[in-house]
């Protein structure tokens, strides 16, 4: 690390480096240097992340380009160079070391306080899709091949089932079975793509509430953080996300059922904000938002109970039917959007100019 820490161009001398934040994948430090700046810097998690130069390939091209958009500094992320001129190091052990400039008077938020909160959210994705619109997705690295190739992953799924390495098919019958019988709903959003009908854009694929930076005394949004999942996909890639996450009136494993349903009033409030800020997507894209809020949760049920069926490999449990919790949450909250599905439609519809 002290290696690192003396290869970039920091304003100033370097007087401290701490563990920082409540990320779990990449290892994250808050340096401050002689002259009171703060900096964030990262040694990225190879295992997570198979190509590290194509994904920060990636961050550079983006924030380069972000940064000719806006005035304020803060409204996207900036990284700081190393001494030789690149935008991350690499040491001799072959880890990968970036830093950012330290985002003053921010605070990242892990749940929304309101709905604005959430609105705003919206918003700042919104605007992160508005500023890259004219951004030739098409020359961005597929650091995750096929992440949201929902019908690649059912082909992942069935193979799945074929192994039955735990032996827990028998206990899972009704949510396989709930599962396939949506293959082709699944299909949409790919076909849409693959017939030209949807561009290719660029997405975040990581639209968490704490993915966004708030301004501390306004509470307004200020940039969009943790870019290691940049790619190119579909804008309902990333609006879907929010909503199977940030919409849910329940935890992500919640063990009650009965607790978990899609709220209407939040999903409203971050079309309100996500739409409006991105006023050069087509109808076709707005009319795809709650297909993608729908597939999304469903290949995310998918892929949890596909862990679950493989013996709990990829995602980390706390407890052994913790992955088919989750499993059943995310098949809850497909349900409810099915039934919800007309309305969802029909506020994103509002959306289209005539």
């Amino acid at each position: 690390m002290e290696t690192a820490i003396q290869s970039f161009l920091f304003d100033g001398n370097p007087i401290s480096s701490k563990k920082y934040g409540e990320g779990h994948i990449n290892q994250t430090y808050l340096v401050v240097t002689d002259k009171g700046k703060r900096y964030i810097m990262q040694r990225l998690n190879d295992t997570v992340f198979k190509d590290c130069e194509g994904l920060m390939r990636n961050v550079d091209a983006v924030t380069s380009f972000l940064a000719k958009k806006y005035d304020d500094s803060r409204r996207c992320l900036h990284l700081i160079p190393t001494k030789d001129g690149k935008a991350w190091f690499v040491d001799k052990e072959g880890k990968h070391w970036r830093v950012y400039d330290f985002v003053e008077e921010s605070v990242c938020l892990q749940s929304p306080r309101s709905l604005d909160d959430f609105k705003n959210s919206g918003a700042a994705f919104g605007n992160f899709q508005a500023a890259l619109l004219e951004f030739p997705a098409s020359t961005l690295s597929e650091t995750i091949p096929n992440f949201h190739n929902t019908p690649a992953r059912y082909v992942q799924f069935k193979e799945s089932l074929i192994r039955n390495v735990a032996g827990r098919i028998d206990e899972v019958k009704e949510e396989i079975d709930f599962i396939l019988s949506r293959e082709e709903d699944a299909s949409y959003l790919q076909n849409k793509l693959n017939s030209g009908v949807l561009p290719l854009r660029v997405t975040h694929n990581d639209t968490k509430l704490n993915n966004v930076l708030f301004d501390e005394k306004t509470n307004d949004a200020l940039c969009i953080i943790d870019l290691d999942t940049i790619m190119p996909g579909l804008i309902a890639y990333d609006f879907g996300d929010s909503i199977r996450f940030g919409a849910s009136t329940g935890a992500e494993d919640e063990k009650d059922l009965s607790k978990i349903e899609m709220s209407l009033e939040r999903y409203k409030a971050y079309c309100d904000g996500f739409i409006p800020a991105c006023p050069g997507i087509s109808p076709e894209e707005i009319r795809s938002l709650p297909y993608g809020a729908k597939i999304i949760t469903l290949e995310n049920a998918l892929r949890f109970l596909m862990d679950y069926i493989d013996g709990d490999v990829y995602y980390k449990i706390a407890r052994p039917e913790h992955n088919l919790d989750r499993a059943r949450t995310q098949i809850k909250l497909v349900s409810d959007m099915e039934s919800k599905f007309h309305q969802m439609l029909k506020i994103a519809e509002a959306f289209i100019k005539s």
